[in-house]
């Protein structure tokens, strides 16, 4: 992993590449971790700030997580092909398919279950945990529907610590965007002081600044300026906006 810094302003880029991530097959289950999780340990990957998972999860047709607990962790799942199902402690059940995100606040604790409901077609989604800023708080559960004119082109806002502009409220102190980006497409980002920046590619290529990336790369962003993604190729990604 290299460092570099742009001429133009404070911002410093980390890249984490798509083969470098830890592995994890159960036959059912194919999971790449860009942080260290499960079996995979990486003492110099535990996260990224209050960022600490992103599994980039393919599931079979039927198969999936059985009931099993959690506490204190902000996690949200980001479904990129099939459907994924959930039932929790709560109460609730839900189906959420491609374009759609599922949250959980797990909070003071919950149990919860996610299956692919299809017993043909596989599930691929990437499973994200954020720390909250706040522990033991009554767990809470949420889902929203991205069309794809929201985030064609732009950053689409979906998770954030004060539910701004129609997103979900997170006890993490992040807001996370959807975003997919071809031809000539451009957007502009302010990187504020204070903050920090992880973009996590879902799909196809870009590039940020002049780092460019593919399919499973991940960049760690540090620092403050202008971040500018441009030169996509049927990419879609998600952009952290983070406490260090």
């Amino acid at each position: 992993m290299t460092v570099q810094a742009n001429q133009s302003d404070t911002l410093r880029f980390t890249k984490r590449p798509a083969d470098a991530r830890g592995k994890a097959d159960f036959g059912w289950l194919r999971s790449a971790h860009s942080f260290s999780f499960g079996q995979y340990y990486d003492p110099a990957h535990l996260g990224f700030g209050n960022l600490i998972v992103i599994n980039d999860d393919l599931v079979d047709g039927g198969k999936g997580f059985g009931a099993h607990p959690h506490q204190n962790a902000e996690i949200f799942s980001y479904v990129l092909g099939g459907a994924l199902e959930h039932k929790d402690s709560m109460g609730n059940g839900s189906v959420v398919s491609a374009g759609g995100v599922q949250y959980m606040s797990a909070g003071a604790g919950v149990t919860h279950s996610e299956f692919n409901p299809s017993q043909t077609e596989e599930m691929r989604f990437l499973q994200v945990w954020l720390l909250p800023e706040v522990k033991n708080t009554a767990p809470a559960y949420d889902t929203v529907d991205l069309l794809p004119a929201d985030k064609d082109g732009k950053l689409k806002l979906f998770l954030s610590q004060d539910g701004r502009d129609g997103s979900m409220k997170t006890q993490a102190n992040a807001s996370v965007y959807a975003a997919t980006l071809n031809g000539d497409q451009t957007i502009s980002q302010d990187l504020d002081i204070g903050r920090q920046a992880w973009v996590q590619v879902a799909d196809g290529a870009l590039r940020v600044n002049d780092h460019t990336l593919n399919k499973g790369d991940g960049l760690a962003i540090e620092g403050a300026g202008v971040l500018i993604f441009d030169q996509g190729q049927d990419a879609e990604f998600l952009y952290f906006d983070l406490v260090p």
